[in-house]
């Protein structure tokens, strides 16, 4: 019986949204961006050298057809990914209104998203004083810290005195539908902060904030640093996805990174987390491990979270092409009858403006299916087609491209 495997590099657009004029970097639109052909050109014209040199360089993935897909997708040439197809290969366009994790995943998954998220306003106070109020109750805490937009490091920085002398947790967002708590791990305790973003979920996901997220970290301030042990509190997914799909039907989902975290461990089997580089470890791992009939479901986050806000082009190119190295090693553990899908779930360009995602396209990138054009295709086709390789019913709206 042949098996799945469902890979996502978070943030890895590839431009050409037909919709990007709707959604906005501060106030630019998101017109023109384009998160691995701007990456691309950055490189070849020396412009992200540091710790790395010369143009892009990801040959397993542009084997199977990268750069062919950065050109349908906008247009535009990606220097250095120039090879002649030899996978399955074409871009996927979202419906869902939002350019954020859990949208991309779910609709990935065979679930658009049928409602519009809340977002906070950029202003301070980000948040009804309500909300700080329970936030604080639930906390045992006479108060909160922050409650702004913010980045989780210089946040953290501004309020980590103050945190480790009062214990209340610091609070803020971003540009997309989050609610973020951050606090020690040993001086407010792990399992305290987990419990906390726990609790107050069912309140935000009521107003449709699509996460709530620990951001746990460690060490003093001034040499702080923030741990794996992040926990997202996802919304549920409005109907089944692929991930329940499969497990009806008696199959084992393995769900890598925060896949658990987005479907709300809803019809997943087995979570395995870490860093990017433990992930792909664990990938590896379940190229030998995984059962007959099975999903692997993983997400690569920190392409978007050390990268793409912080809008580090050279970190991002030396992110990619660590990963099609050990691309290389996964597709040859690969038995043959196993089905490898590469994609992502936004854009998170790293030249454009801002620190928020940007609205792109998406690769879908095949190993397992032949040598074939898709062309253009919903991100719900994702989910179809890998249902069909593994012989369980679609239940979604999406077309198979096997």
């Amino acid at each position: 019986m042949a098996r799945a495997f469902l890979i996502v590099l978070d943030s890895a657009g590839c431009g050409g949204a037909p919709d990007a004029d709707a959604f906005f970097n501060g106030d630019l639109p998101d017109t023109g961006a384009n998160t691995l052909g701007h990456i691309a050109e950055a490189c070849a014209s020396g412009r992200a050298e540091e710790g790395r040199s010369g143009p892009l360089s990801m040959p397993n993935l542009d084997a199977l057809g990268l750069g062919a897909a950065i050109r349908l997708a906008s247009g535009a040439a990606a220097p250095g990914l120039e090879a002649e197809p030899r996978g399955l290969w074409g871009v996927a366009t979202e419906v869902s209104k939002g350019k954020d994790t859990p949208s991309g995943h779910w609709e990935l998954a065979g679930v658009p998203v049928p409602w519009d998220w809340h977002y906070f306003p950029n202003t301070v106070p980000a948040f009804p004083q309500d909300l700080m109020g329970e936030v604080a109750r639930l906390a045992g805490t006479g108060g909160t810290l922050g409650n702004c937009h913010a980045s989780g490091v210089p946040i953290i920085e501004e309020h980590c005195a103050e945190h480790m002398r009062t214990g209340w947790p610091i609070c803020y967002t971003s540009a997309d539908s989050v609610f973020q708590i951050a606090a020690h791990e040993e001086t407010f305790g792990l399992s305290r902060l987990l419990k906390l973003c726990e609790d107050i979920a069912p309140t935000l996901h009521a107003m449709k904030v699509g996460r709530v997220i620990a951001r746990p970290f460690t060490g003093t301030c001034g040499n702080f640093r923030r741990t794996a042990n992040r926990h997202d509190y996802a919304i549920a997914p409005p109907a089944p996805t692929l991930c329940d799909w499969l497990a009806g039907a008696g199959r084992k989902v393995y769900g890598i990174g925060k896949i658990g975290d987005i479907f709300s461990r809803r019809g997943i089997s087995e979570v395995r987390k870490g860093n990017d580089l433990a992930l792909f470890e664990h990938l590896m791992a379940l190229s030998a491990e995984a059962e007959k009939g099975s999903l692997t479901f993983t997400n690569f986050v920190e392409f978007d979270t050390l990268y793409g806000h912080r809008r580090d082009v050279s970190g991002y190119a030396r992110a990619l092409e660590w990963f099609d190295r050990r691309a290389g090693e996964f597709l040859a553990a690969l038995r043959p009858d196993d089905l490898a899908i590469f994609t992502a779930d936004h854009g998170n360009d790293p030249t454009w403006a801002g620190s928020d995602h940007t609205r792109e396209r998406v690769p879908v990138l095949g190993h397992g299916a032949g040598a074939r054009a898709i062309g253009q295709v919903g991100f719900v086709d994702v989910a179809a087609s890998i249902a069909e390789h593994l012989g369980v019913q679609s239940q979604g709206l999406g077309k198979s491209f096997l």
